[in-house]
């Protein structure tokens, strides 16, 4: 349930980017440079993970979801682009402080069922992409979009029972300082470049998919609802296909998995930009399912390396993935500015296709 708030927050940028574009009068690649303010504080998260390592983690989880809380409800009032930019970034701050500790403490009660484990926490996550749509542009149809400060109180009341539920609750234990630091970094080594490859050449088409997708189709013509709804089912797929894909890859396994994803994903992608009209909803169900499915899957696979710093690793994995992501996410802006979205929508789809070799590269 933290998780879902906190995500839905996030989620608030992509359904209003269109709005932010006509009344700041910003590009779409600035429009991809505000997404990369909100990864930027990813680059700090392997500090955040080994203080983690040292104090309590729950409390990293409320005042993560405060600052994320305050932050997006607050969209509708900039009145500049730096403005927005300084105010999606401490949003981001916030998103990072509070999903480094998040897996860790799934991985201490998940046990064997890591998988399992990790489609809890990620259908929170992927959910909260389905209702924060929803969220943001019911506030702006009552209240106008200078009225999105309302909902902050929601937020602001989950971080208030989290502590109460929490307060008694330890998640975490003592490290000796011998047992950190460059030691994980030298033996994962290998298995970072390998996720590396693997989100870079992803977030191409996850990009497309998320911040451009109602900016992609307002642009063909339809309404900014039908937009944010469009937005609304692929998220809603992506939760169930998190839940999922993440319980089959206990029994399939992890690397098995991800090789049919990584193959469908493509094979999608270059079905929608070639659909109209209702077709584009069949085919968005199925793309969010495959898409985000991989997600717990990742997840899971770096909470398996055998390290007494998981919340070290699992900020390492976050910053790889800021890293990845963020620059996808700036050239498909870039790309869209120049070549128009139809054409991006392609080169993702072929890029989309080099993460394969990759997955290949696992260990069984």
């Amino acid at each position: 349930m933290a998780h879902l708030v906190g995500d839905m927050y996030s989620a608030f940028l992509a359904p209003v980017l269109p709005i932010l574009i006509t009344q700041l009068g910003i590009s779409n690649f600035q429009g991809g440079m505000l997404d990369f303010a909100r990864k930027i504080p990813s680059l700090l998260n392997p500090i955040f993970g080994i203080i983690a390592d040292k104090i309590d983690a729950k409390y990293f989880m409320i005042i993560g979801i405060i600052i994320i809380t305050v932050s997006m409800s607050l969209l509708g009032v900039v009145p500049d682009f730096i403005t927005l930019f300084i105010l999606v970034f401490t949003a981001g701050l916030g998103t990072s402080i509070f999903h480094v500790p998040g897996p860790v403490i799934i991985k201490k009660v998940a046990h064997e069922r890591l998988g399992l484990g990790m489609s809890f926490y990620m259908l929170g996550g992927e959910f909260a992409r389905t209702l924060g749509p929803l969220l943001i542009l019911g506030a702006v149809s009552l209240w106008g979009f200078e009225g999105t400060y309302r909902v902050m109180p929601l937020g602001l009341a989950v971080a208030a029972i989290l502590y109460f539920r929490f307060r008694k609750i330890h998640v975490h234990k003592k490290i000796n300082k011998k047992d950190r630091g460059k030691a994980d970094y030298r033996k994962y080594l290998r298995f970072f470049v390998i996720i590396t490859g693997i989100v870079i050449f992803r977030s191409g088409m996850h990009s497309a998919l998320t911040l451009y997708l109602p900016t992609y189709l307002t642009h063909k013509g339809n309404s900014l609802w039908l937009a944010g709804i469009s937005l609304s089912i692929l998220q809603f797929a992506g939760a169930a296909g998190t839940f999922s894909i993440g319980m089959l890859s206990d029994k399939l396994g992890r690397r098995k998995t991800l090789i049919i994803l990584s193959i469908l994903n493509p094979i999608l992608m270059f079905a929608f930009v070639f659909s109209s009209g209702f077709m584009i909803f069949p085919i968005l169900v199925v793309s969010g399912f495959i898409l985000f499915g991989s997600n717990p899957i990742i997840l899971a696979l770096v909470q398996e390396r055998d390290t007494k710093n998981l919340a070290f690793l699992n900020g390492t994995y976050m910053t790889i993935s800021f890293v990845g992501s963020s620059s996808m996410f700036l050239t498909v802006g870039f790309l869209s500015d120049i070549l128009g979205l139809d054409t991006t929508y392609l080169i993702t789809a072929f890029l989309s296709i080099a993460a394969i070799p990759f997955v290949l590269m696992l260990k069984k």
